[in-house]
């Protein structure tokens, strides 16, 4: 079963599943998070299929996001104007990076909530997994 099916189920229920996935799903950011807290996900640039990071949803306000050769930096989640976004410790401009999430053809797709950069990552694997971060924050 595919990614996009097992969120389907989780966000819809499987009484209202229909045998097959609508071209395109808007996804609000509470049934997101029903499906990804306490669970890691795997984001790929759409075009090139590169992984960009692996984020780990710690609770629905607090993830840990890692890039591919780099550490570990936390996130506060906030999900305004069926949004969500994430304030990273990091950031120098104190400026939230938000998303809209989304199926499309049976996959798990985010795009950056910009009109000027369309940006698309793929969800590739969900897992119950730990990044082993070192500090994580409860609350």
């Amino acid at each position: 079963m595919t990614i996009g099916r097992i969120l389907c189920r989780v966000i819809l229920g499987a009484a209202f599943l229909p045998g097959w996935v609508s071209a395109q799903t808007v996804i609000t950011p509470q049934a997101f998070l029903d499906a990804v807290v306490g669970k890691t996900l795997e984001f790929h640039e759409i075009r090139s299929g590169e992984l960009v990071g692996t984020e780990q949803f710690l609770n629905r306000t607090v993830s840990v996001w890692r890039e591919e050769g780099r550490g570990c930096v936390y996130g506060q989640i906030t999900t305004p104007n069926g949004q969500i976004c994430f304030l990273y410790d990091n950031d120098p401009d104190g400026v939230p990076v938000c998303w809209w999430p989304f199926l499309h053809e049976d996959r798990l797709l985010v795009r950056l909530a910009s009109l000027s950069d369309g940006e698309i990552q793929e969800v590739r694997s969900i897992t119950e997994d730990s990044l082993n971060c070192p500090s994580t924050p409860i609350s």
